[in-house]
């Protein structure tokens, strides 16, 4: 998806939002829920703006969970969600 696609529809926006409220996101979760496939941009323009952005990794299996309140989701079975690790990144206060 083109930057101007996402700008278009206000899902930078979105993202952005997202952060700025303090709940966490992961790129997979930018990806699936908001249509973002690069998060890089979202988070360097939050830190210009002065937000600290913070993150930690976290199982696939969490990342998953949060992704299916909105859309499914569904990983190979034979994929060890517990065990690959994932960055979620989020707006300290």
């Amino acid at each position: 998806m083109s930057n101007k696609f996402a700008n278009k529809f206000g899902l930078t926006t979105l993202v952005k939002d997202h952060l700025i409220a303090g709940k966490p996101i992961t790129r997979l979760e930018a990806m699936l829920i908001y249509g973002i496939s690069n998060l890089t941009p979202r988070l360097t323009e939050l830190k210009q703006d002065g937000y600290i952005v913070k993150s930690r990794t976290i199982p696939l299996a969490a990342a998953i969970r949060r992704v299916n309140k909105y859309a499914m989701y569904q990983p190979p079975q034979n994929l060890p969600v517990k065990d690959i690790l994932y960055t979620e990144w989020w707006v300290s206060s």
